[in-house]
């Protein structure tokens, strides 16, 4: 599929669409779109930043009557953070048709969102305690809820939420259609699946195609007492952007918090224990990009959807492969590269091959290089210089020093090598002899390009037309 016209859209949804700037659905969308529009109950096994959300809410739009003030459609998320951006977003697919969109979520006034719902509200966005929350005061009825979304169930289930889901459920109508996307599908969700939907479209989006191709992936062994002091090396040598660094427990995630703090650096923490308003306080700086460093548990971290994220740092080892992609696929999005370095106690060298068996990937040594003092690092950040760029070919033999590029777009946006050499050359006055290794993906591409070109080519072909849009490129990070 090549435009969302294709996938059996109306007018209004592709205005809608256009609006916000989609031009290409996405894999999950081109799987999910069509089966959900012919009414079909759907499995979906994708991570977050996929595009589900457009792949739910737009089959969900178009079944929406705005003339009608009941509920229509329910879509349950596990967290606020969540929900928020998942209401943000069917509001601007459903603009063009004036469909009412109403969120409901724990930590703010519940009878601000009575108020709503008395007022109107065709598709209904909650977390599910707050929806269980105004069920049981009749303030949320769903007798004609045709559409039940359940996002994001395997977080459902760790947080303990399923008896809730059943009893909502059984408040919605048999006839309903359901769709039921997921990270990962445990036995508890199958089950749940099995119950609930009838003979479901399954469709399961690689994950390799989210992370693999544009995260470099990396670990580094220390023991439990050495790993703040690697931690602190690792942060100075790499100097990120932006970094989210995963623990596996709230009281980790703690103390963390506070001893980088104390080291004077620019730090935050989020976790399901603080209050909702420390969460959202935190989520909005990080954003915004006021911190560069978060420390975060999994649960809490959920719908922290930012393209800035440079860097991912498992500071304790994930609990299962599905996992691990989950965390590392939160960077290299949207067209930029990413780096993800995962902390290995001795111990826990089992774990990490397991990671690299299932999840079909190979993780490298970290090594700081000699333009790094491999010392630990007890005081203030030190200074390095950067990388140096690295060079194909033996030393002495006339090689030349190459730099990798990456472009956003790729496959989905049709583009072939040949176009993006042809783009290079024309723009920058490249030899086409030049451009070497040029692969393109699903949603990227990668090039390599003289050292000494490199910011030449970045500034004469960011912006260059291809195929109807235009080039977006930057150097991928070591």
């Amino acid at each position: 599929m090549s435009s969302f016209a294709e996938l059996g859209l109306s007018a209004p949804l592709l205005e809608a669409l256009r609006d916000v700037g989609y031009e290409t659905p996405s894999p999950i969308q081109v799987e999910a779109i069509p089966p959900l529009l012919e009414g079909r109950d759907v499995i979906g096994q994708a991570q977050t930043g996929t595009g589900k959300t457009a792949a739910f809410g737009l089959p969900m739009l178009e079944y929406v009557d705005p003339a009608e003030r009941e509920v229509q459609g329910l879509v349950l998320t596990p967290t606020r953070e969540l929900c928020i951006q998942v209401t943000q977003a069917i509001r601007a697919y459903g603009q063009r048709k004036g469909t009412d969109v109403v969120a409901v979520f724990g930590g703010a006034p519940i009878r601000s969102q009575q108020a709503q719902l008395r007022a109107g509200g065709q598709i209904v966005v909650g977390t599910v305690g707050r929806v269980r929350d105004l069920i049981n005061r009749r303030s949320l009825m769903l007798s004609g809820c045709r559409f039940l979304v359940l996002d994001e169930a395997d977080e459902m289930l760790d947080l303990g939420f399923f008896e809730d889901v059943e009893k909502i459920i059984a408040q919605t109508p048999g006839s309903r259609q359901t769709a039921l996307f997921s990270a990962t599908v445990p036995p508890e969700v199958r089950s749940l699946a099995d119950r609930y939907l009838l003979d479901p479209v399954t469709i399961r989006i690689k994950t390799a195609t989210l992370t693999i191709d544009t995260v470099e992936q990396f670990s580094l062994e220390a023991k439990a007492a050495d790993k703040l002091a690697a931690l602190v090396r690792v942060l100075e040598a790499e100097r990120p952007e932006q970094a989210l660094v995963f623990v596996r427990t709230k009281i980790r995630c703690d103390q963390l918090f506070r001893t980088l703090r104390d080291r004077g650096m620019n730090v935050r923490a989020l976790h399901g224990d603080m209050s909702q308003g420390s969460r959202d306080g935190v989520m909005i700086s990080f954003k915004d990009g006021r911190v560069p460093i978060l420390v975060a548990t999994d649960v809490a971290s959920r719908g922290l959807d930012i393209s800035g994220i440079t860097h991912v740092i498992n500071f304790d080892v994930p609990t299962s492969p599905d996992v691990y992609v989950h965390r590392i696929g939160r960077t290299g999005r949207v067209g930029r590269s990413g780096r993800a370095i995962t902390f290995v106690e001795p111990r826990q060298r089992g774990e990490l091959e397991a990671i690299e068996r299932h999840a079909n990937t190979s993780i490298a040594p970290w090594t700081e290089g000699a333009h790094v003092d491999p010392a630990p690092v007890q005081g203030r950040p030190r200074r390095h210089s950067k990388p140096r760029e690295r060079e194909r070919g033996r030393a002495g033999d006339g090689a030349t020093a190459l730099t990798k590029l990456i472009i956003g777009g790729g496959r989905s946006a049709g583009h072939e090598p040949a176009d993006l050499v042809g783009a290079i050359t024309r723009a920058a006055g490249l030899d086409g002899e030049d451009v070497h290794n040029v692969r393109v993906l699903e949603r990227f591409a990668f090039v390599e390009v003289p050292a000494s070109e490199a910011d030449r080519v970045v500034s004469k072909v960011s912006g260059a037309d291809v195929r109807g849009s235009p080039l977006r490129l930057e150097r991928a990070r070591r």
